[in-house]
C-alpha cells in the first residue's frame, strides 16, 4: 500500500532532486534548439507544487493542479497540470492509501488526461517519451507492488528518455532545428525520469 504522507514524500523528493538538476535541464533544454529554460520551469513548478496539502490522494492531487495554475505558468505546468488532474480524477474518493491496482490507476489517469492537452506520443521528443512508456511499465508490474511498480517504470522513463538522443523534435521551438536537434536528450523527458527515479528511490 502506497499511504498519501508517502506520496507527499515522493513529491518532495522529487523536488529536491529537479532543483539540483536545473542547470542541467535548461542546458539540454538550449543544446536541442528550446529556450534554454526548462529547468527553471520545472523547477519553477515545483516550488508552486511544494504548498499544496491534503489528507487523501483525490483533495492532494487536486491541490497540486491548482498551486500550479496559480503559481505557475507555460506549457510546463500546463502539462504537469493535467497529469495531476487526470491522476486526481482517477484516485479513489475518499483514500487515504492505495493498493497496486488503485496506484496504477492513478496514473493511467494522469497519463490518459496529458494526452488530451498534448498531441505527442513516444518518438517525438518530448516528456511523453518518458511519461508512456514508465506508465506502461508501472501499469504491467502491479502483480509485483507499489515499489516494483515505481522502480519498473522509472527504469522505463530513463530508456525513453535516453532514447530521445537519436530523435528528431516534432514540438516546441525544437522543431525548427528539423535534423539538428537529432544528439542531445530532450529536456522534458530528462525531468520526468529525474522524477520517477525519485519516486522509486523514495519507496525502496
Amino acid at each position: 500500500m502506497l499511504t498519501i504522507q508517502k506520496f507527499k514524500t515522493m513529491i518532495a523528493a522529487a523536488g529536491v532532486d529537479i532543483r539540483a538538476e536545473e542547470k542541467s535541464f535548461s542546458e539540454l533544454d538550449a543544446a536541442s534548439g528550446g529556450d534554454g529554460d526548462h529547468g527553471t520551469a520545472i523547477v519553477t513548478a515545483f516550488n508552486a507544487m511544494q504548498k499544496a496539502d491534503g489528507a487523501e490522494f483525490k483533495g492532494y492531487l487536486k491541490a497540486l493542479t491548482d498551486a500550479l495554475q496559480n503559481e505557475a505558468c507555460g506549457s510546463t505546468s500546463t502539462l504537469y497540470g493535467a497529469w495531476l488532474q487526470g491522476m486526481s480524477d482517477a484516485a479513489p474518493e475518499g483514500a487515504s492509501e492505495l493498493d497496486a491496482a488503485a496506484l496504477a490507476a492513478v496514473f493511467k489517469g494522469g497519463l490518459d488526461e496529458i494526452g488530451f492537452t498534448t498531441k505527442a506520443r513516444v518518438g517525438d521528443k518530448t516528456l511523453m517519451d518518458a511519461l508512456i512508456p514508465a506508465t506502461e511499465a508501472l501499469v504491467a508490474a502491479q502483480a509485483e507492488g507499489v515499489p516494483a511498480m515505481l522502480r519498473q517504470g522509472a527504469e522505463a522513463a530513463a530508456k525513453g528518455s535516453d532514447a530521445t538522443c537519436a530523435m528528431r523534435a516534432r514540438f516546441g521551438r525544437a522543431k525548427n532545428l528539423g535534423e539538428r536537434s537529432i544528439g542531445p536528450r530532450d529536456a522534458g523527458s530528462a525531468s520526468m525520469a529525474c522524477i520517477f527515479k525519485a519516486f522509486a528511490k523514495t519507496v525502496m
